[in-house]
This record gives structure tokens, C-alpha cells and sequence, in this order.
């Protein structure tokens, strides 16, 4: 794993000189030598000094991997206009090796410490490379819903190394705490980070403000620190849990079924996938706080297929943008007429966002659905409901944006780029792969 971790810090200088492609390419190698790391194991393997992996790490790095290296290639336009691209990539590296030093850390402090830190470059992204002015409180937002709850959690970390003496995960056990003030410190930045319905505003607000590597980044894998932060607490809060968990499942469900209403009058079209996404996501909640093995696995399935369906939709609706200077669903209307080669990716990747076969969204949300009904028979309403309204607000994007009467102002045909094609063909494909390789994850 150190290895790795090198590899990646020796591509900081090539930053400096300015090579974009050939960091590109090089992901692809760092990508080449991670295969090799493979482990389907449940316990740390592959440990070097202070970080190592195990099968959920593997995953959530894999997907860390592909995602930053599909933000360079999305943001070509950074490179073509010589808008500060040599920083640009440089912060590309930097939140890669936050991010590959905070899912492989076997500590957690150190996962803490790491947690935490994806916060600067992120924010350097929006900040730096945003479209509206609006950016500085879509980034102030952001900063401060993070802040704000990880000081109870890391109170709550102290507080649990002073009993039990160590912080390394593959040490901690249930030491039967029953503290609701521990519990909901420990857990309410991650609670924030996934979104959960009450504590989601900062997301669609950071999308809509946030360059398109921004959005891509935010939804391919910071989402995913916190579903990945609470499978890791989880084993020193079951007792609590049990008594306690019901609640967040109820809020994540109910919420997921107001936002979906919500994302049915989004004129936005960022806005609508971000929204789209805070319902996955408390799906992935829904499913982990159940506690049993398929609900932790379809969401850790889900918080991959979601990472790369959403990352998709977000190209897509950032190709439109440069095109139209718009990203209104009354103005980009029609666009079948306008790209009409770019429709049909538009239908792969909606029909992938509502679930469906053979796509791996289907596979985590079947398993979540197990899960949560075994969980409680009362979740069958709520969930019937969600996937309908799933499949109804992405229509609704789909038919609104590809059909109608093209504006006045949209006055030029438009095919695109072989970058383009490439870019959404990676989110797309290993959507299809990964779920004939499934019964290697389940073994």
C-alpha cells in the first residue's frame, strides 16, 4: 500500500511542470498496480506501517482511483483555456491521496485526521474553478455543516481511547458502551457527510456552485466517507445501536420520500441529480443501520454504482452546460434535436439511475430492500413508493431535457467530442462489469 502512496506523491512535481495527460495516464497505472492489492477479505491485509485494506477499503479506493481520473479527463476545458491548470491538477492529487489515506487508514484518529482534510481541497475546487459568485456560500455552507458536527466526534474518540486504550480498527470491539451522548457524537459527522434528510442543505447547493471535477468528486466518493466511517464505528456501537438505529432508518426513508417530491419541481438540472443523490445515499443509510449482512453490503454495492451513475449524470449535465451557458430544464429543452448522438447516454445513465437491469444500482438496491423489509415489514410502503417516484423524477429529467421545442437562443447542431464519449463510456461500463463479478465480493 505504501507503494502506492508514493507513487502518487512523485506525481505532485509533474503538476508543478504542467504534464495533464501524462498525470492522467498515469492514474490508470497507479490503477494498474492497485489490482494487484486485491483482497476479499473482512480483516486488514496488505498492511504497510500505518495503512492497509480490506475488501470495503479496496472498493471505496478502486472507485477514488477511477473518479479522479475521469475529473481530469472532464475537465479538459480547464486545460484548453489555461485557466490555472497546473493547481487544478495539483489539488486533484492532493484530495486523491487525502482520500486513498483515509479509506486505507487502520486507525481512527488517523482516519479522522484524513476525514477531515478532504475538506481543503475540495473547497479549493469550488472556490477556485466555480461558476456563480454564489460559489463562496455554497463553499462557507459546506465548510461549516463539516466542522460543526466532526468537534462532538472527535470529543467522543478522546473520550473512547481513554477507556479502552487503543484506536486501531482492528482492535475495536464491542465494549458495550450505552451512551446516547457518545453514540450520537460518534456518528453525527458521518450522518452529515452521507447527507442525511435535516442535515442535507449543504449538498445541492455545493454541486450547483462546484465545477464539474467539483461535482464528480463530491458524488463519486465524498459521500461515501461517510457511509464507510459508520461501518467502521459500528462495531464499538452495537449495543446502542439496537436501541437507537430505528430512528435514523425512519428519518432516512421518510426523508428519501420527501426529497423525491422535491426533485420533482427541481428546474435546476444539477440541482435535481444532487437532490437525486441525498435519496440514494439514505438508502445507503437506511441499509447499514439495519445491522445485518446483506443491508451492510448492498450498501456498500450501492454507494459504488451510485458513485459512478451520478458522477455520469453530472458529465452529462456539464457537456450541456458548456454548449448552452445554461443548466435550466426550460431552456435546455429538446436536446435530442441538439446532440442528438448524446441521447442515448442520457437514457443509459437515467435508466441506471431509477435501477434498472442490468445495472449494479439494481443489485444494492434488491439487497436493501431485503434488508430493510426483514428489518421491518412497515418499510414495504415507503420503499414502493421511492422507486416509484425514482423512476418518475428521472423521466421527468430525461423527457423534459431531450424532448420538446429547442429554445430560440440554442442556434447551432452540436455533436461531441471523442473525449466526451470515452468519459461517459468509463462511468458507464463498469457499472455492467462489476455485477457479473459479484459473487466474488459476496464470497
Amino acid at each position: 500500500m505504501l507503494s502506492i502512496l508514493f507513487l502518487s506523491l512523485f506525481l505532485m512535481p509533474l503538476s508543478y511542470y504542467g504534464f495533464w495527460w501524462l498525470v492522467h495516464i498515469l492514474f490508470y497505472v497507479i490503477m494498474f498496480f492497485y489490482i494487484f492489492n486485491f483482497t476479499s477479505s473482512y480483516f486488514l491485509c496488505n498492511i504497510s506501517y500505518f495503512i492497509g485494506c480490506d475488501i470495503i477499503s479496496y472498493l471505496l479506493i478502486f472507485l477514488s482511483i477511477w473518479i479522479c481520473s475521469l475529473m481530469i479527463m472532464a475537465s479538459e476545458s480547464i486545460y484548453h483555456y489555461n485557466y490555472y491548470y497546473k493547481m487544478f491538477v495539483f489539488f486533484v492529487l492532493f484530495l486523491f491521496i487525502i482520500l486513498f489515506l483515509a479509506f486505507s487508514s487502520n486507525s481512527l484518529i488517523l482516519f479522522y485526521l484524513f476525514f477531515e482534510s478532504s475538506l481543503i481541497p475540495t473547497m479549493f475546487l469550488i472556490f477556485g474553478w466555480g461558476y456563480q459568485p454564489e460559489r463562496l456560500q455554497a463553499g462557507m455552507y459546506f465548510l461549516f455543516y463539516t466542522l460543526f458536527s466532526s468537534l462532538p466526534m472527535l470529543l467522543s474518540i478522546l473520550y473512547f481511547y481513554s477507556f479502552f486504550g487503543s484506536l486501531s480498527f482492528s482492535l475495536i470491539f464491542n465494549y458495550d458502551f450505552f451512551y446516547f451522548i457518545f453514540y450520537f457524537c460518534m456518528i453525527i459527522s458521518f450522518l452529515v457527510k452521507i447527507p442525511m434528510f435535516f442535515v442535507h442543505v449543504w449538498l445541492p447547493k455545493a454541486h450547483v456552485e462546484a465545477p464539474i471535477s467539483g461535482s464528480m468528486i463530491l458524488a463519486g466518493v465524498l459521500l461515501k466517507l461517510g457511509g464507510y466511517g459508520l461501518l467502521r464505528v459500528f462495531p464499538m456501537l452495537i449495543m446502542s445501536g439496537f436501541f437507537y438505529n430505528f430512528f435514523w432508518v425512519s428519518v432516512s426513508l421518510l426523508g428519501g420520500l420527501f426529497i423525491s417530491f422535491v426533485c420533482l419541481r427541481q428546474s435546476d438540472l444539477k440541482s435535481l441529480i444532487a437532490y437525486s443523490s441525498v435519496i440514494h445515499m439514505g438508502l445507503v443509510l437506511g441499509g447499514i443501520m439495519t445491522f445485518n449482512y446483506w443491508g451492510v453490503f448492498g450498501s456498500i454495492i450501492l454507494m459504488i454504482a451510485h458513485g459512478l451513475c451520478s458522477s455520469g449524470l453530472f458529465c452529462l449535465a456539464n457537456i450541456v452546460y458548456e454548449r448552452l451557458g445554461s443548466r435550466s430544464l426550460f431552456i435546455i429543452k429538446g436536446l435530442i434535436n441538439f446532440m442528438p448522438t448524446m441521447s442515448l447516454w442520457w437514457f443509459l445513465l437515467s435508466s441506471y439511475n431509477m435501477a434498472a437491469p442490468p445495472s449494479l444500482n439494481l443489485m444494492g438496491e434488491v439487497m436493501l430492500f431485503n434488508s430493510l423489509i426483514s428489518w421491518s415489514w412497515l418499510n414495504t410502503y415507503i420503499f414502493i413508493f421511492m422507486s416509484f417516484l425514482s423512476a418518475a423524477y428521472t423521466l421527468f429529467m430525461y423527457s423534459y431535457s431531450q424532448h420538446g421545442m429547442i429554445c430560440s437562443s440554442s442556434f447551432s447542431f452540436s455533436v461531441g467530442y471523442l473525449r466526451e464519449y470515452l468519459l461517459l463510456f468509463l462511468h458507464w461500463f463498469p457499472l455492467n462489469l462489476i455485477i457479473f463479478m459479484s459473487n466474488i465480493i459476496f464470497i
